[in-house]
């Protein structure tokens, strides 16, 4: 049902909250849907302008959320307007990424499957809040996004977009239309689209903390990928001879320093993407579970965010309690995963965030970090917090611990195991005794 109230009058239209209404010329009211849609400039996108034109009769407001991809995205407006879009919104929020988005996804140290620092994850609800933000302001009745069928990114913009905005459609056209890719540049040919020649070979995502490629020849999961698949780190053979070391700060659980030197969040992720990239730290391939239940190989270039994490976990181990540290893996495996499966917005990741950020307090010191021929070590932490007390670990330095105490903690500490043995042990007895 469309919204009839606060109807404004342009000469021969109705232009209202959620449409606009046409004035044929025999008097007959027309509906034309409004879409707002997310746009990179790239083949998909494109298409997308041309397909809800054509296909659903739609005016189309597109908006590109620049999040870091290290693109020029000046031309994605330019190419939407050629293309005959309502209006075009270019957003920055690179600030508002790392800060509300990256920040709390190193406090939880959110690395999926062991492997993935979930890079494109993270960008989706953001660019859904902007989408809906001009929705808004634009009196748009829908919201539409270039995902497929069978990946992860539905998900996320699916569920994001309707509990941000329940009274607006939510379009998926690539789930309708069925093209392959093949198909999909033959139809952008058609309607003088213009397809990069690496749109042909690889679909990539990008973003501050990281670049995904897939598709092409990396599909198949038994060869290496090629080399012209990474941008953002070098080979680890072409890494320099010499290793470099690297020391982050951490303040309440986010990095703020490096080497010394304070930098802003963005500043800071920019440079230790260039210092590792160029030592080949940071290249990821796996076999991913995607949530809609097909396994798939993914291609990652995430050299900020494989060194940031790494030694926030080291540092989380040096101030924290074991007890801390075993419970926070649960809490960190949980958000993970809602994140990764489009539940930002749920409230227990609102719960979750608020026992993390509450553990953050005392994660403050500096981690030293040796990068070398694509590999990363932590060498070295300090920490004004630290539970780590070198007295207490050296066996050769006298120390206020009474060593005669582990007895009695050893015999408390293992009483149920050797119960547990005892009787095992005399239940066989009695089997033996039986045979006998």
């Amino acid at each position: 049902m469309l919204c009839y109230k606060n109807v404004v009058k342009f000469k021969n239209a109705v232009w209202k909250v959620r449409g606009i209404i046409q004035i044929s010329n025999t008097g007959e009211q027309i509906m034309t849907e409004k879409f707002v849609l997310a746009y990179s400039g790239g083949l998909d996108t494109s298409v997308l302008i041309k397909y809800l034109q054509e296909k659903y009769d739609a005016q189309v407001i597109t908006v590109t959320v620049d999040v870091g991809q290290q693109e020029d995205l000046t031309s994605a407006g330019e190419k939407a307007r050629k293309l005959g879009v309502l209006k075009h919104y270019h957003i920055d929020a690179k600030d508002e990424f790392v800060t509300d988005y990256i920040y709390p996804a190193i406090k939880a140290n959110a690395i999926y499957e062991g492997k993935y620092p979930i890079s494109t994850t993270l960008s989706r609800p953001l660019i859904a809040k902007k989408m809906v933000e001009i929705a808004e302001k634009e009196g748009a009745t829908g919201l539409a996004h270039g995902c497929t069928g069978r990946g992860n990114d539905q998900v996320r913009f699916d569920i994001t977009l309707s509990s941000l905005a329940p009274d607006k459609k939510v379009a998926a056209p690539v789930r309708e239309w069925g093209m392959t890719r093949d198909e999909e540049i033959e139809y952008a040919k058609t309607k003088g689209i213009h397809v990069s020649t690496a749109a042909k070979k690889y679909s990539i995502d990008a973003s501050i903390w990281g670049r995904a490629i897939e598709c092409g020849l990396l599909e198949d999961a038994s060869q290496e990928p090629p080399v012209d698949a990474y941008e953002w780190t070098v080979a680890p053979e072409d890494a320099p001879d010499e290793p470099e070391y690297v020391t982050i700060q951490f303040e309440g659980g986010v990095p703020v320093a490096v080497n010394g030197e304070k930098m802003t969040p963005l500043e800071l992720i920019e440079t230790l993407n260039k210092t590792a990239g160029k030592h080949g730290v940071g290249r990821i391939d796996h076999i991913e579970d995607r949530l809609v239940g097909i396994k798939s190989r993914e291609v990652y270039e995430c050299p900020a965010a494989t060194v940031i994490l790494e030694a926030h976990k080291d540092l989380e181990k040096m101030v924290m309690t074991r007890h801390e540290v075993l419970f926070k893996q649960q809490v960190d495996a949980e958000w993970v995963f809602l994140a990764y499966a489009g539940l930002w917005v749920d409230p227990l990741k609102e719960d979750l965030d608020a026992f993390i950020n509450r553990s953050q307090e005392n994660v403050t010191g500096e981690v030293r970090l040796k990068l070398f021929k694509g590999g990363l070590q932590v060498v070295g932490r300090s920490s004004p917090m630290s539970l780590y007390d070198k007295n207490l670990a050296n066996y050769n330095i006298k120390t206020s611990f009474n060593q005669s105490y582990s007895h009695g903690f050893i015999e408390l500490w293992g009483l149920q195991t050797r119960m547990y043995n005892a009787l095992k042990h005399s239940a066989k007895k009695q089997q033996e005794n039986k045979k006998t």
